[in-house]
């Protein structure tokens, strides 16, 4: 079966990164420059890049979707999250790079103990946001250096077949779906502009823009995005800088007067036009580059939060039931799936790329599928408790009786954009996997019952899905809940469920995941994943404050031979025998066959 969305072959090759790293090094002797840093990112910082971008890949091997290399004349290391431990070690030259955690031993500290004293270390003022450069040049000072903005970067002038620029064709996201026009939403925020008496907001996020204007493109992997920068005025009108091959008649119709189009070489000389005048622009977010511009263009900048972001997340009424019609439909295909799994897997023949091969093939013949929303993780047994597991052909391992198996993955629907994780045994589960399952069950109910006042952040519900595993003292190390967006980004901010502490409030319509987990290394994974909304829930009897909850609208069974049901209290079973009966309804119309009926009837049964 061919691919339509997802391949399975090496992104990278290790056995290049000495060559690649030697003229890496030359070129920067060649600038007077003792260092250079190589971050996972483009000139819009987010998650998602182009092929042209992925310089980090090329250099080390790495593929990760977040690091960064710190490269010096004699030694160099790469710092990945706990996602990545083990892929950094998979498919860098351990020999050439230092394997190190972004977290614990981040690159300010190995900077400070290895950079020497008057060393210039170069990086590309485009790759950085402003916030990092700020941490980066205190751990540069510290150490006697010199943190160096280059003109251009030393990378691009040694990779020779680095691919060309993106130029997807941009097109109009219908009304109907986003249920707000794009001048309502222009002047929305150019009234907030003008109480902070600013003129303009530099907007940098391909998904700030792509909401904005209500379009989408496909100039990244699995993600509608238009790579493009735009300047929000405060009389509402948007300056679009976009290469001028994405865009058509349609889409010029579709923007209206008020929006003007622009090449890209013009985005720094419309930043100079600035002059005098005062620019919102998000540090956390936003390129160096852009302040630096801004800065010595002699506009005033007013450091907030990008203004697209907040009232993006939280969906409006046409997004939500957009989104539940693509939870249910996607619901349907991963229920098939799950059916066709729970007769094929016990065999002994099955891999990780079959499983994912197929499960595509249900949801393609939805006839509206645009693409998955990531590469899917498919792990068998210990695959599984690699987080961030990614099938190759050279990866790719028989799942096998006995095994636990892992499927996380997602759909782009124009309506919607599904991620959502399923556990299930192959033969008969041990003690230990039902009782690893079953915490991680508890933690996911307990999360999804939980009520809290307006207000809260996800950081102070993290623990909810935690105590379960804590109670036996067990863990899991990435956060429980991220963002997802309205056929955009299945990860998006600004709000997340996770101990690292986000200060932003979760608000009424916002979509998030609800993934606890557990990972026993080398044997097996565990993760149950729902995506739910933030809803105001019924009143509370006798309840002073006006509380928020979830609605969970992920529809598809969990493994119930997973399951002690001796470990669940009253609630929480009544909540998964609510779930289920909610799922059986929702999918068995597309349950054609008398087997997979059968199957759903028995999967969704009550305990």
């Amino acid at each position: 079966m061919n691919m339509p969305f997802q391949t399975f072959d090496e992104q990278s090759d290790a056995s290049q990164c000495a060559a690649r790293l030697a003229a890496l090094r030359t070129e920067l002797a060649a600038r007077g420059l003792d260092g250079f840093l190589v971050p996972r990112a483009d000139e819009h910082q987010g998650e998602y890049v182009p092929k042209r971008a992925e310089r980090l890949a090329w250099l080390t091997g790495f593929t990760g979707s977040a690091g960064l290399a710190a490269v010096l004349l004699e030694k160099a290391a790469i710092f990945v999250d706990g996602r990545y431990t083990l892929q950094v070690r998979n498919q860098t030259d351990t020999s050439l790079f230092e394997t190190l955690d972004s977290v614990n031993d981040g690159p300010a500290n190995w900077i400070e103990a290895n950079l020497p004293q008057g060393a210039k270390l170069g990086y590309d003022p485009w790759l950085h946001t402003q916030g990092a450069v700020e941490r980066l040049r205190i751990s540069v000072e510290r150490a006697g250096g010199q943190l160096v903005a280059t003109a251009s970067n030393p990378l691009d002038a040694v990779w020779t077949d680095q691919p060309d620029p993106p130029r997807a064709r941009a097109v109009p996201h219908p009304i109907e779906l986003a249920g707000e026009t794009s001048a309502a939403k222009r002047a929305r925020l150019a009234e907030d502009l003008k109480k902070r008496n600013a003129d303009a907001a530099i907007l940098t996020m391909p998904d700030s823009v792509c909401w904005l204007l209500n379009i989408r493109g496909a100039d990244v992997p699995h993600t509608p995005f238009v790579l493009a920068f735009a300047i929000l005025n405060a009389d509402a009108s948007v300056e679009l800088f976009m290469d001028a091959k994405k865009s058509s008649p349609e889409l010029l119709a579709h923007l209206g007067n008020d929006v003007h189009v622009r090449a890209p070489t013009d985005f720094e000389p419309a930043l100079d036009a600035l002059k005098g005048k005062t620019a919102v622009a998000d540090p956390v977010w936003a390129a160096a580059a852009i302040f630096q511009r801004l800065e010595q263009a002699g506009a005033k900048v007013l450091r907030a939060a990008d203004p697209c972001q907040l009232p993006k997340a939280c969906k409006n009424e046409a997004e939500l039931a957009g989104t539940r019609r693509a939870h249910i439909r996607d619901g349907q295909a991963l229920t098939r799936f799950l059916a066709w799994f729970a007769r094929e897997a016990p065999k002994g023949t099955l891999t990780e790329i079959d499983t994912v091969e197929k499960l595509e093939s249900f949801r393609a013949a939805t006839g509206v599928l645009k693409d998955v929303s990531f590469d899917s993780i498919s792990g068998a047994g210990p695959h599984g408790a690699v987080v961030h597991y990614r099938v190759t052909r050279k990866t790719n391992r028989r799942i096998e009786p006995g095994q636990l198996f892992l499927i996380d993955s997602g759909a782009q629907f124009q309506d919607g954009t599904t991620d959502v994780t399923r556990t299930v045994a192959v033969g008969e589960p041990t003690a230990e996997m039902r009782d690893r399952f079953t915490r991680v069950l508890k933690g996911h109910i307990q999360l999804a019952l939980a009520r809290f006042p307006e207000g809260t952040t996800g950081a102070q519900l993290d623990a909810f899905a935690r105590r379960p595993l804590w109670d036996a003292g067990l863990d899991y190390g990435h956060g429980t809940g991220h963002g997802v967006g309205s056929y955009l980004s299945v990860h998006e901010g600004p709000q997340s469920i996770s101990s690292r502490g986000v200060g932003q409030a979760l608000k009424p319509g916002m979509i998030c995941s609800n993934e606890p987990g557990y990972y026993k290394t080398g044997e097996y994974g565990i993760r149950i994943e729902n995506l739910v909304v933030v809803r105001a829930p019924a009143e509370i009897a006798g309840g002073e404050k006006g509380m928020l909850g979830f609605e969970t609208i992920t529809m598809a069974p969990i493994d119930l031979d997973l399951v002690e049901s001796s470990m669940l209290t009253r609630e929480e079973r009544d909540w998964l025998n609510a779930y289920h009966a909610q799922v059986r309804a929702a999918v068995a119309p597309a349950m054609a066959d008398d087997i997979d009926r059968a199957w759903l009837t028995q999967a969704t049964r009550a305990i």
